[in-house]
């Protein structure tokens, strides 16, 4: 069953109306009802394009986080042959909030890390939500080690909240596991490739997404915070976040506007979550030209062009 978020509310009544004449269709006049049902559905159709020609950035953060939109493991599923994930930090054990390991991207060997959130009550709980401890940044330094010593180009998949805040994460020293994270990714000698494809959330992101190049799907978002927790510190109220969210920019066009990513990945119509394999072939054809610009470059070159890409962002001159 399909599930709408609240500023969907006109296409859902336009379905629900639909769904009510096919079951009437099974009884009746089924030739009429198919033509009005024809007419609903292009109105449907009709509707959500408006609808999502001109979602304001909160609209966006609750398409981001929907519920069924693909994850991680949908889009590995899809687009990696022969991945094998590898688990643990070789320090203190292993966190499910990131997942990654070697595998086959169109038949060329690379490494995949990402974020998982999970689809359901259970793997939430196992994926902590997607937020990452310091166990889990240590993971992927590791497996970017790994890449550099055996020249496997680096594809993070980004879809956190951000990092965890507990107690323990900071005992363990979350803080410098992303900094050492965000290190392990600018030294890397074989070119990485992030993409955003829910939830881009603080260092918990840019840990892994700290790329030579950075992509973001349509409807993704990618922050320094929260909407919720900016409201928090700026009007000491959550309540607005919908204002935070639209002078934050964080949508794939004010930050492609901005220099902050390197492309824009189109989603179907309503979002990834209508279209999972749409979505996240797309994203694959974007992953393969962007590791297509680098196949010629040495691993001096890879390190310098994205050192210098990063150094680019927020400059004027």
């Amino acid at each position: 069953m399909k599930s709408y978020l609240d500023f969907e509310k006109p296409v859902a009544e336009l379905q629900a109306k639909i769904a009510e004449l096919r079951a009437l269709g099974e009884d009746g006049d089924s030739v009429a009802i198919e033509e009005e049902v024809q007419r609903l559905q292009a109105k449907s159709e009709a509707a959500m394009r408006d609808l999502y020609a001109s979602l304001t950035p909160w609209q966006k953060t609750l398409v981001a986080r929907h519920p069924s939109r693909p994850h991680f493991v949908d889009y590995v599923g899809r687009l990696i042959e022969d991945f094998t994930p590898l688990a643990g930090d070789r320090a203190f054990g292993e966190d499910q909030a990131i997942l990654g390991g070697p595998g086959r991207f169109r038949g060329r060997p690379v490494m995949v890390i990402g974020q998982e959130k999970g689809s359901d009550t259970e793997t939430r709980l196992r994926h902590n939500f997607g937020m990452a401890k310091p166990e889990g940044y240590r993971k992927a330094i590791r497996l970017m080690e790994m890449a550099d010593r055996f020249s496997l180009p680096v594809i993070a998949l980004v879809d956190t909240a951000g990092a965890f805040p507990g107690v323990e994460a900071e005992e363990r020293g979350q803080a410098e596991a992303i900094a050492r994270s965000t290190e392990a990714c600018l030294n890397l000698s074989v070119p990485n490739v992030a993409v955003v494809i829910g939830e881009g959330g603080s260092g918990g992101a840019i840990a892994i997404a700290t790329a030579n190049a950075v992509l973001m799907l349509e409807h993704a978002i990618y922050s320094v915070i929260s909407p919720e927790g900016a409201a928090s510190i700026l009007w000491r109220d959550a309540a607005k976040a919908q204002d935070a969210a639209t002078n934050m920019k964080i949508t794939s066009a004010d930050l492609m506007r901005l220099g902050v990513i390197d492309g824009v990945v189109p989603e179907p119509l309503g979002g990834a979550h209508r279209a999972a394999e749409k979505a996240i072939d797309a994203a694959g054809e974007a992953i393969d030209h962007a590791l297509q610009r680098f196949s010629s470059l040495s691993g001096e070159q890879i390190r310098d062009e994205r050192r210098r890409k990063f150094l680019r962002i927020g400059r004027t001159l």
